[in-house]
């Protein structure tokens, strides 16, 4: 079963398994759903808004990195196969290929063929630095991924304080220092830190599959660039040969 097909199945069986968890019941208690809509109630709803809108554009660049990683995967060896089998035979064949398939690899492979004409060392260049170009786009948006992994416990923290703030101004205003008015405010700052670190869990493990994807996309863009380079020394070279047994005949 390859990543894709795993993938797949993991957001078919996303929602169905949010809805099964939510239906869940523990005796005196609810259902899970009952539960953590009365905790964000009691976490303070305007925090607690913050704190899930983190988790909500986060996950939507999460899904959008992992789709965009999923669709530029390509079986790598069969493509650079019918690459090298049609540059030999027809150039402009294998360009065309190039321009149908999807993903880095292919831009690369285009890049290589259309300098092919050059010496090794500027085809080499321009291999590196259109793979620079790649890289980039395969990490857009990743550094939004981390600006929410980090607001979110962030926002949880700041909970936390304000929570520990209307704590002391209602022991101020009593008079006296009570376990119910302590407890009050208390509750709201663990609350929101609770809330806090379970969306940036959420979404840091949602990062390292991207991460890991966008490494394996790397090493077979630099495997690709590899074997691009031979095919492309072993055809100048072959044409050169071909030159000069021309010229002595």
């Amino acid at each position: 079963m390859n990543n894709k097909r795993i993938l797949f199945i993991v957001f078919a069986m996303l929602p169905i398994t949010v809805l099964a968890a939510g239906q869940m019941s523990f005796e005196g208690t609810g259902s899970i759903h009952d539960i953590l809509k009365e905790k964000f109630i009691q976490g303070n709803p305007l925090f607690m808004s913050f704190v899930a809108i983190t988790l909500i554009l986060g996950l939507i660049f999460c899904i959008e990195r992992i789709l965009y990683l999923s669709l530029s995967e390509i079986n790598t060896k069969k493509f650079l196969s019918q690459v090298e089998s049609l540059y030999h035979k027809d150039k402009e064949a294998a360009l065309n290929l190039c321009r149908k398939t999807r993903g880095p690899i292919a831009s690369i492979s285009f890049q290589a063929i259309l300098h092919s004409e050059e010496p090794i060392e500027d085809i080499e260049r321009a291999i590196t630095a259109y793979a620079d170009v790649e890289v980039g786009r395969l990490e857009k948006g990743c550094s939004w991924i981390t600006l929410f992994i980090t607001l979110a416990p962030s926002l949880g923290f700041l909970g936390t304080v304000i929570g520990m703030v209307i704590s002391f101004d209602n022991i101020e205003m009593a008079g006296d220092i009570s376990p119910t008015i302590v407890a009050g405010g208390m509750k709201v700052a663990l609350i929101t830190t609770i809330f806090g670190i379970i969306v940036a869990v959420i979404l840091q493990i949602f990062y390292n599959f991207i991460l890991s994807r966008i490494d394996s996309l790397t090493s077979q863009m630099e495997q690709a660039s590899i074997d691009l380079m031979d095919m492309l020394r072993v055809g100048q070279v072959n044409s050169q040969i071909y030159t000069v047994s021309n010229d002595h005949d």
